[in-house]
């Protein structure tokens, strides 16, 4: 299925080739004709089901194995593609490497490279030399997460079972790595186990990633230094020339001017229409934010904004927004590390402040969160049922839910993300220092002039720099305190929990059956993992409970700065205005200068 990739004012530019798993055999005739129906359908329906969900639970033996399957599928069906239009224009296959740049995105389509070499080897007849030669010199990898689901591994058994000619290619590509290594760490096997593609029973993706590839990059300066000094360190000292930085970017065509057609007539009329295809013009905004007029005219498109996704949000959800209320934004996959869990915890902090002083000085909020979670992910769905019960208990507070509301949009996804990203006022990027590769998120949210709070991580830290201190939200721990915390024990969470009466009032709320008397335990797990970790590990790993002060008084700030309109939109202009470096028209530049070479 080919969908064709328009450029801005241009014709074709790519093609999206979207492939689906088909049965070789039709439909058993003679057992459906004896009343077997089930039977004469089965090896069409297994076949078909490879492509009928993507990512599937692989807690279990059988979706581990749906999982292999699906990204043998799909790498395989696009490498055979590449080479048959390669050989539609070439003979020598030693101008493979010339003509053909191949990009892995983490390791789910690390079976491209065994894939490639199969075909090298078996359909084209090439010696294995060459064959690896044109291999490493043809792929990239780029790591977008340190998280382990994003460094996958598989039982060899299993990829034994289910692909035994890669299973051989993938081995011997091992055994030649492994003797490489010994040149360089003689004697060292536990060094040389550590770095093996196939060790331990398992089958590793990142290292086959890493060896197969002419390249390897972070997408963010303190990610990739995370590769090179700590994941990858050791492949690193090696090759250290194969390991770069690139900054992630996002389309500005997409994520402005389709997005938000009311901001960018604003900037047309204000400073010309060449930042489309010229993003650094933006810069010329920043002028303007001392302009009272343009700040005033800013505000109006962005209280419009707030009254299209309101309206979304009253259609789909039946809940009424205060467009004068500071719409805070969380929208990104559910998972620990990003902190999700913090964000309620605050919320239910200022709950609970309101209950006991009606009065508190709180400027309306309407917290909207948005994102999916992994099927597997037990936890990360439990904050999502979280999110929700706390939400129907403001609800049900009449005179509370004037001033908090808590929106979760169900099925987030692009089209939402348009209306969603520029009606925010503030952008949640609040991921534990040293875990959020880059985001691209914070940086739509930037270039639709909505202000970050977060910690100093991922592409935060350039945000931080183009926009200066003033107008961005900082707070929490840095990475080298939340490694050294992890790395010598010193953090404690049950001492906070004793301590600070707001963070055991809040977490105390998860279990005495405050958000749900009838199901007391709903939450249980939730308050264990923060106080007292599981199966040996440490309690909150993920730094909640230890940033939680910090945070709670930057939202404080943030309430206080909100309510100066003139000092709030100079800030939200200086964010858009220096948005341009973040464009993906600069990074897609860095990539082929630096690794594709096209």
């Amino acid at each position: 299925y080919d969908t064709p990739i328009i450029g801005y004012q241009s014709e074709r530019v790519n093609t999206l080739r979207l492939w689906s798993a088909k049965s070789a055999k039709n439909l058993d005739m003679k057992l459906f004709g004896r009343g077997d129906y089930l039977k004469a359908s089965a090896e069409k329906e297994l076949a078909e089901v490879i492509s009928k969900v993507l990512y599937p639970d692989d807690n279990h033996y059988e979706g581990k194995a749906l999982r292999l399957k699906q990204h043998y599928f799909f790498v395989s069906a696009s490498i055979q593609c590449i080479v048959a239009n390669f050989k539609s224009q070439y003979s020598n296959f030693r101008l493979f490497p010339e003509k053909v740049a191949i990009h892995i995105n983490d390791t789910h389509p690390a079976l491209a490279i065994p894939e490639l070499m199969r075909i090298l080897l078996d359909e084209e007849g090439l010696d294995w030399d060459t064959a690896w030669n044109i291999t490493v010199k043809t792929f990239a990898y780029t790591n977008h997460t340190i998280m382990s689901e994003a460094l996958e591994r598989w039982p060899e058994n299993l990829f034994k079972e289910q692909l035994p000619r890669i299973h051989m290619i993938v081995h011997e590509i091992n055994e030649r790595y492994c003797r490489s290594l010994w040149e360089y760490f003689p004697g060292q096997w536990d060094k040389i186990a550590q770095m093996a593609i196939v060790a331990y029973g398992e089958v590793r993706m990142a290292p086959l990633c890493i060896v197969g590839s002419h390249s390897v990059n972070g997408v963010a300066p303190l990610h990739t230094s995370i590769l090179k000094n700590e994941v990858f360190k050791d492949y690193n000292k090696l090759e250290p020339l194969k390991f770069v930085n690139i900054t992630n970017g996002v389309t500005q065509r997409r994520w402005l001017l389709l997005s938000n057609p009311g901001l960018s007539e604003l900037l047309n009329q204000t400073i010309g229409d060449s930042w489309i295809v010229q993003p650094w013009r933006l810069k010329d905004l920043e002028p303007y934010a001392q302009d009272a007029s343009f700040r005033d005219a800013f505000a109006k498109v962005k209280k419009g904004n707030k009254k299209r996704l309101a309206e979304y949000i009253k259609e789909n959800n039946q809940i009424d927004l205060d467009l004068d209320s500071i719409f805070d934004v969380h929208v990104k996959r559910l998972h620990e590390y990003k902190r999700q869990l913090l964000n309620v915890l605050h919320i239910m902090h200022l709950y609970t402040e309101l209950l006991y002083n009606p009065n508190a000085d709180i400027h309306p909020r309407t917290f909207i969160f948005g994102g999916k979670a992994s099927p597997g992910y037990h936890r990360a769905k439990l904050i999502i049922k979280l999110i929700n019960t706390v939400a129907e208990r403001i609800k049900k507070d009449k005179k509370i839910s004037e001033i908090l509301k808590v929106v979760y949009i169900e099925d987030y996804r692009v089209t939402l993300a348009e209306k969603i990203i520029p009606a925010a006022d503030v952008s949640e990027q609040i991921s534990t220092a040293g875990k959020e590769a880059s985001g691209t998120g914070n940086m739509k949210f930037m270039l639709n002039g909505a202000l970050t709070i977060g910690t100093m991580d991922g592409a935060n830290i350039e945000i931080f720099k183009a926009v200066g201190a003033d107008n961005m939200y900082i707070f929490g721990l840095t990475a080298d305190e939340v490694n050294s915390m992890h790395r010598y024990g010193t953090y404690d969470p049950q001492t906070l929990y004793r301590e600070n009466h707001r963070i055991k009032l809040v977490l105390d709320q998860l279990v005495n059956g405050f958000l749900n008397p009838e199901d007391t335990g709903m939450f249980m797990d939730l308050y264990r993992s923060l106080l007292y970790g599981e199966n040996g590990n440490m309690a909150d790993p993920y730094m909640v409970l230890a940033d939680m002060k910090s945070y709670s008084q930057t939202q404080e700030k943030i309430g206080k700065d909100f309510q100066n309109k003139d000092l709030w939109f100079e800030k939200t202009i200086i964010n858009t205005a220096n948005a341009g470096y973040f464009s993906s028209d600069r990074s897609i530049r860095e990539y082929n200068s630096g690794i594709w070479k096209l």
